[in-house]
């Protein structure tokens, strides 16, 4: 592997470790902060609202076992190869997920949640009530959490610029959905608590050696499966 691939090599390395699981975390609670309040505004039962609270913090957590493509990158451009492999993320989520014992419906959501209401979307190309409503949740909060975050490749954008971006691509969304999530952001309460979020210091308590110890445990488990 090249060395500036090496996610195990070298202190620039290790920071930039740090800095992606912390943005990784803070993303999985903005997500899951977002998804809560729109399934409650969609009157869903409290029980379907928790379960999706839930789903969000833990959507991404196949990511961690195709860590060697994804953190330390510079630049958001990949090889095609990488590409494909990358897009497994949800699929390898859902399955660490059935082997905690999740519910189906947690899994279902994390397997589901990049597949678009248009039918563009991945791992299946699902299209309309195809997607469990849950997965279509965290579609639109997923999208307008990354886009109100910092990139290596750009910085986050504003609240009014980041829903006009989701406007634009509304077709990937549930409309229902999407007219409510709109509600839910214009709301004062949760403006004040996506700033304290994006505030919070996380990479003060995630150390380079914690993450490289749980990254060689995923990647000791995929090389064996």
């Amino acid at each position: 592997m090249d060395a500036s691939r090496d996610i195990f090599t070298g202190d620039t390395i290790n920071e930039y470790l740090s800095e992606d699981f912390s943005a990784g975390i803070t993303h999985a609670m903005c997500v899951s902060d977002l998804a809560g309040k729109l399934a409650r505004e969609l009157g869903l039962p409290e029980e379907d609202v928790k379960e999706i609270a839930l789903a969000g913090m833990v959507h991404d957590i196949g990511k961690l076992k195709i860590s060697r493509y994804i953190y330390g990158r510079q630049e958001d451009t990949m090889k095609i190869e990488e590409s494909r492999y990358i897009r497994r993320h949800a699929q390898l989520g859902e399955q660490i997920l059935r082997k905690q014992g999740m519910s189906d419906n947690i899994c279902n959501m994390v397997l589901y949640h990049h597949e678009n209401f248009d039918g563009s979307g991945y791992p299946f190309n699902l299209r309309g009530e195809e997607i469990p409503l849950g997965a279509r949740i965290l579609r639109v909060c997923d999208v307008f959490s990354a886009l109100i975050s910092d990139r290596p490749y750009r910085k986050a954008f504003d609240i009014n610029t980041a829903t006009l971006l989701l406007i634009d691509e509304v077709k990937n969304f549930d409309m229902r959905v999407f007219l409510a999530f709109q509600s839910v952001i214009h709301n004062e309460s949760t403006l004040a608590e996506l700033e304290e979020i994006e505030m919070l210091q996380i990479h003060r308590s995630i150390t380079p050696e914690s993450v490289k110890g749980l990254l060689d445990e995923e990647e000791h488990d995929i090389e064996n499966e």
